[in-house]
């Protein structure tokens, strides 16, 4: 759909996002040293041992022995550090760098930490709520990343941000138009993409977790929906 690029929304309460920043780093490191650039057997391999498998969440089925690194209920967040290809990580990285530094900065660095681990945890419950006999791995940072875009949709609606539309339209457009847009696509895939590779329901997972916990997780005196925006 788009590329955000860059918004023009200051931080007030913060210097500097050193959570989300370590966040982007620690995902970064893991594809490139871990998964082997995206190598695909590295790929294969760390997807089995920190993915989320509903199958195995729910301890109908067992992993082999080699691919057993940590306990199942560990994969709830294990699986929103490890992603399938450059592209995948290009993708929520950049997502993460525009718009998780106004969330940090609204929630602090603690809660937002906190925040961004039940945002994953939520959309990793989702996925593997709809079918627990799945013994397809979940994998990316994408269902953290939808509760931090559903956390600046409510704290910052009117903030205007630089995106490429269709890969190479440059456009300024308000949030609540760009990222309502975004919002609107993750829950329509979701209805009619079953079969669809992208796990769209543990999107719209993290998306309604950040939209009920920025409510009561960011700062006090910290506004909704940008009501003291001039």
């Amino acid at each position: 759909m788009f590329i955000p690029l860059y918004d023009h929304n200051e931080r007030v309460h913060i210097p500097f996002p050193i959570v989300n920043l370590s966040i982007i780093t620690a995902n970064l490191a893991i594809f490139f040293f871990y998964q082997g650039m995206g190598e695909s057997r590295a790929v294969g391999a760390s997807s089995y041992s920190f993915g989320l498998i509903p199958a195995v969440f729910f301890d109908l089925r067992d992993l082999a022995p080699q691919l057993q690194m940590l306990p199942e209920w560990a994969s709830l967040l294990t699986y929103a550090f490890f992603h399938g290809s450059l592209m995948h990580l290009a993708g929520n990285m950049l997502f993460l760098w525009v718009f998780g530094d106004n969330v940090e900065d609204a929630l602090g660095h603690v809660r937002y930490l906190l925040f961004y681990a039940i945002c994953a945890a939520a959309g990793g419950l989702a996925y593997a709520l709809v079918d627990v006999s799945s013994d397809v791995p979940l994998i990316g940072a994408s269902g953290a990343v939808s509760g931090v875009v559903a956390a600046y949709l409510m704290l910052h609606p009117r903030v205007k941000v630089w995106v490429l539309v269709l890969g190479r339209i440059p456009l300024r457009l308000r949030a609540i138009w760009l990222l309502g847009a975004w919002v609107v696509y993750q829950v329509v895939n979701m209805i009619l993409s079953a079969d669809s590779q992208v796990a769209f329901v543990a999107h719209v997972g993290g998306l309604a977790a950040g939209a009920l916990l920025v409510v009561f997780m960011r700062r006090k005196g910290v506004v909704l929906f940008d009501r003291d925006a001039v």
